[in-house]
């Protein structure tokens, strides 16, 4: 999709980076703890020794060659952390924590580049004490004035989301001793997530950035706090990441059976079907795949019939993408929300699914789909607590019928009477049929523009786009470059745009930046809809705020009421496994951890398989 790069800013940089806490406290007493966890008990004692998903024997080496599954056709810049630039996939690989996660539970992490943390129970504060073996890859050691001034640069020259929510409840961040450093957070603010999100930082290197411009994107290779480095790169066509020999956390648990490749290559291609053909022939090694009808007729090839190429289907553990056409708000012809509640009409999942994905999905309705956050049915006595203050500022929608589905289609390209729905619905909202063109009350037409940096997406676009045309909309497709695409989205200048936002397990008030009023106006921000409402940053300050996952979920759950009512985007669809294929030269455990793929993570290279497939006449 469009957003997929930029899926990365608000998943890897904010949600990713979302380590909650908890242990078994006795009142008014400092914390000391191995790990941390917001609703539930640690599942790895203080003493593990690997986690259960992996294969603690796998075997260390070779090279994973993939395509990226986000961020475009190219890249310029090496900076992870600010706006500027098009980031090249995999800058998570340079960056470690105070605290690593887990693939197998939903909200809970263990230390890492800290050999330990205290906090109090009201998590006011959180205070860590850094190995004394950490280093960044050139070597230096990494200190508490690292970690202070990761805070300091974030906030000054970082993506706005720093200062505007990652940091927006941090007091101060202080050094108490070369290896020691606290986080102390705002009087009232809630602590729940604080210490996680203190703890889940990547480290900078106060030594490599003081005489160097962090605003500024490029491709100079940093210094980075990470097991690897960028070992060689051409952008447009690859970016190659290979461990560091000396790197500080080799045997730490976290990386028992895990990290198995020495290294990693991303290869990038300006056309999908030239990406494709490149994988048939053995020029990249795994391959997610996102089009349906490849899926169901182009996986027959011959490396597939002779057993080299496995294609697989795997359970996706995870709450599922969430994806649609957004509507933006901050446009004048999508004020009217009976406009945006018309559009609801003029897209045929039905058809579309039958006859572009071969039936393959599931249409979304939820804004956190295939997850117990989801809005189901009429409002729940527990909702209804949340929502009766806000009665006169809602629609009465949210009261009196059931959490929004899309409307069911008939399986023809052109559903006659969606049209007409839809067409009464945009009379009721203002717009006059003249001579084939809605216009409004002044004689502007209605009009549409979906665009995108490339046209993966057309096959699905073009009939919306001439069953918009039907009802009068003058709609069209506009493909532009990525350079456009990048600034077009920072500053908001789209129509409409195709986009799907990675949802998290545990969400706390991160999730402002989506759905929150503090995201309508902010440069560069993940509220692409441009829907703000007061109930909704309220309800926001109670999921942060909430002491068990179910008083979480009943938020999440009233939010998702409220912003289906609202009609902010076309809901897309899902599919809750992930469709994988793959050379038959890799290693993988027994277990597949349940939040994650695994593949980065857990596999491992065969070279007896890889030799195996040469001799057969393989990758010529």
């Amino acid at each position: 999709m469009t957003i997929q790069w930029y899926q990365k800013v608000v998943s890897t940089i904010i949600l990713g980076s979302i380590l909650t806490l908890g242990s078994s406290i006795n009142a008014q007493e400092t914390i000391n703890s191995h790990g941390i966890s917001a609703y539930g008990d640690l599942k790895y004692p203080e003493n593990y020794k690997h986690f259960e998903y992996v294969n603690p024997n796998a075997p260390q080496g070779g090279t994973l060659t993939l395509r990226p599954s986000t961020g475009g056709s190219t890249f310029d810049s090496f900076n992870n952390y600010i706006l500027k630039g098009a980031r090249v996939t995999g800058l998570g690989l340079l960056s470690d924590s105070l605290l690593t996660s887990t693939s197998d539970e939903p909200d809970s992490s263990y230390l890492y580049m800290a050999e330990s943390m205290e906090y109090p129970e009201d998590r006011s504060s959180v205070t860590f004490k850094i190995r004394s073996d950490a280093t960044f890859s050139d070597g230096t050691s990494i200190t508490a004035h690292d970690v202070v001034f990761t805070r300091n640069i974030l906030i000054e020259k970082g993506h706005p989301f720093y200062k505007n929510v990652f940091f927006k409840d941090f007091e101060k961040v202080e050094v108490l001793g070369e290896k020691t450093v606290k986080f102390t957070f705002k009087e009232g603010a809630n602590t729940r997530d604080l210490p996680q999100y203190a703890g889940g930082l990547g480290i900078l290197p106060k030594h490599y950035w003081k005489d160097r411009d962090f605003g500024k994107s490029g491709t100079d290779i940093p210094v980075g706090s990470g097991g690897y480095t960028i070992a060689d790169f051409e952008p447009g066509l690859f970016v190659k990441y290979c461990k560091i020999d000396n790197y500080w956390a080799k045997t730490h648990p976290a990386n028992v059976g895990s990290g198995n490749f020495d290294c990693i290559r991303y290869e990038y291609f300006k056309d999908g079907d030239v990406s494709f053909e490149a994988f048939k022939s053995g020029a990249y090694l795994v391959r997610e795949e996102n089009i349906s009808k490849k899926w169901k007729t182009q996986y027959d090839f011959p490396a597939i019939q002779k057993g080299w190429v496995m294609a697989e289907q795997l359970p996706d553990g995870t709450p599922q993408s969430n994806q649609g056409i957004w509507m933006n708000l901050r446009k004048q012809q999508f004020k009217n929300i009976k406009t945006r509640e018309a559009l609801q009409h003029l897209f045929n999942f039905e058809w579309t699914n039958k006859t572009v994905f071969y039936d393959s999905y599931t249409r979304s309705d939820s804004f956190w789909e295939n997850s117990s956050m989801q809005a189901q049915g009429m409002i729940s006595p527990e909702e209804l607590t949340l929502l009766e203050p806000y009665r006169d500022q809602l629609l009465p929608t949210v009261f009196d019928e059931q959490a929004y589905v899309p409307p069911v289609m008939k399986q023809s390209k052109f559903d006659r009477s969606a049209l007409r729905k839809a067409s009464n619905l945009l009379a009721e909202a203002g717009w006059v049929l003249d001579t084939g063109v809605l216009k409004d009350k002044n004689g502007k037409p209605f009009k549409i523009e979906f665009i995108d940096d490339n046209d993966d997406f057309l096959h699905i676009l073009t009939p919306i786009i001439d069953t918009m045309k039907r009802a009068g909309i003058v709609a069209k497709f506009t493909q532009i470059d990525r350079a456009q695409m990048i600034e077009r989205m920072k500053s908001y200048d789209f129509d409409v745009l195709v986009a799907g936002y990675g949802t998290s397990l545990s969400p706390g008030e991160e999730i402002a930046q989506l759905y929150g009023s503090v995201g309508i106006k902010q440069l560069g921000g993940a509220n692409l809809s441009g829907f703000g409402h007061p109930a909704v940053d309220d309800l926001i300050k109670k999921v942060g705020g909430a002491k068990s996952r179910e008083e979480m979920h009943i938020a999440v759950r009233a939010i998702d009421r409220i912003l289906r009512a609202y009609h902010i985007r076309i809901p897309n669809w899902h599919l809750a496994e992930d469709r994988l294929a793959y050379w038959d030269v890799f290693g993988r455990p027994k277990i597949k951890p349940k939040f994650d793929l695994g593949v980065m993570s857990t596999w491992w290279f065969d070279q007896s398989k890889y030799d195996d497939l040469i001799a057969k006449g393989a990758f010529k």
